[in-house]
Formats: C-alpha cells, structure tokens, sequence
C-alpha cells in the first residue's frame, strides 16, 4: 500500500490511517487505491476483530476528492474522470459497511464529501470538537457520493439530509452529535486514545454477535417487519451457535468477566 494510507493489525484491531496531512487527507488516485486495499484486507481478514480508521494531523479528517488532481483529469478529456466513484468509493464503501466486524471513525478534523461519506459508513463516530463535516457536492456542482445518499438520511432523517445536502455548510462538532451524526464527541487532544479505547472493546468482544448485529440494522432499515423478524430468528441461530455464545453464558453463570474469542 502506498504510504499515503498506513496500515496496522495489533491484537485483533486494525488500524487505517489517511495520511496526507499536508493535503488535508485529500483522495488522490494513489490514496484511494491504497484506501480500497485497506479496508478490503480487514473486511477480508478473519484476524481482525475490528477496524479504526482514522486520519494524520490537526486540520482534516478527510476534505474528500483531490481537486488539484481532479481539474487535471477533467482536462485530458478522457471521461473517464467519474469512475472513481466505481473503482474507489463505492468498494470502499461496501467493505466497511458489510464488514462482518465493527468499524470506528476517529475524526479528527473536517470531513467532507468523500470524508463524510467514509465516516457515515463506519459504525460508530468518536468525533473531536474542533472536527466539523460538510456534504459539499453541490458546492462543486456534483451530486453525492461514498454511500451519503443512502446513510445521510438514515442517520438525521430525508429532510435534514437534504438540507444538507442543497445547502452544504460546516456542521460542527456539537451539533453532529445533536443531530446523531456523531456518537461521541471529545477534546481533540484526546481523541485517538478515546477512539482507541472504543475500538479495542469491540475488539475484544463477541464478533459474532456484532456481525449480526450489524447486519440485522442494515436488513430491517429496508424491509418489513415481519422480514426482519425471521430474519432475526436466523442471525439468532447464528449468534447462539458460537463458541463467544457460550462463553458468555458460563461467565454470566460464574459470574466472571468473558473472555470472548470472536467466534
């Protein structure tokens, strides 16, 4: 992977870090490719137990696509300039989403576009107060992208979200929070050990169980309830017939702290 996104697997968590300070964690081809790859490796990887994904620096969590590089694709011509919406956002997107284990968002600063979209499609956001996120698409003439179509109004509502999303602005740390789009919001000084205390903990946790918790909230946003009821019946039976499942039980029963094994 490229040293624009660094890496980490550490006792079950992986950790995924933008690294482009300097550009305001700005997506060039080269990030998001090495972006893409990240996230696919711990979807893919039974090691890890949960991802961080989080960013370098002060200034910006992710600002979403780099326009330097952007206007001079625009100006080759080739029309090929949108597909990145294909090759990159959507599979990263995807991975995070269907991640059968729980993602974490550490926003440390603006997350825009692109950045927004990757930190709506986390599961749970530690934002820092001095962090603040934007739509921003149709400030550069552009509709959404990165999932924010599907996860902006899940999360506030359809009326909210198009507020938003008509009228881009800066939406601050607190009021992200009011509104839902952050689940916790810290110092900023504080906010990698915060979100890594959060990541750990599910790390260590009934992967199983979270896999299937995520998976029945993503179901039952799109189907009826009696849809959802038997699919609950079925994730239960997949819940109840892990090795963490019983761990669990016999902790309770010896009243004991378990020590899962995600499986």
């Amino acid at each position: 992977m490229a040293d624009t996104v660094l890496y980490e697997v550490s006792d079950g968590l992986a950790t995924i870090t933008l690294n482009r300070p300097e550009a305001m964690n700005a997506l060039n081809i080269a990030t998001k490719v090495a972006l893409r790859e990240a996230v696919e490796s711990a979807a893919a990887d039974d090691a890890v137990r949960a991802v961080l994904l989080t960013a370098a620096g002060e200034r910006a969590f992710c600002v979403g696509q780099d326009l330097k590089e952007h206007i001079g694709l625009l100006a080759d011509g080739s029309g090929k300039v949108m597909s990145t919406v294909r090759e990159h956002y959507n599979p990263v997107v995807r991975a995070l989403t269907e991640a059968p284990k729980p993602v974490v968002a550490a926003v440390n600063g603006v997350a825009a576009g692109a950045g927004f979209g990757f930190a709506l499609a986390a599961d749970y956001r530690v934002v820092a107060d001095t962090a603040s996120f934007n739509t921003s698409f149709a400030g550069v003439a552009l509709t959404a992208d990165s999932g924010v179509s599907w996860t902006l109004p899940r999360v506030i509502g359809p009326g909210r979200a198009t507020d938003l999303l008509l009228f881009p602005r800066n939406l601050k740390a607190q009021e992200a929070y009011e509104l839902g789009i952050a689940n916790r919001v810290v110092p900023a000084e504080s906010l990698r050990a915060e979100a890594e205390k959060v990541a750990r903990a599910l790390a260590d946790g009934p992967t199983v169980a979270y896999a299937a918790l995520k998976e029945a909230v993503a179901y039952g946003l799109s189907h009826s309830l009696s849809e959802t009821l038997d699919k609950e019946d079925e994730l239960q039976t997949r819940a109840g017939a892990s090795e963490d499942h019983r761990i669990a039980v016999q902790a309770f029963v010896n009243k004991e702290k378990p020590k899962y094994l995600g499986r």
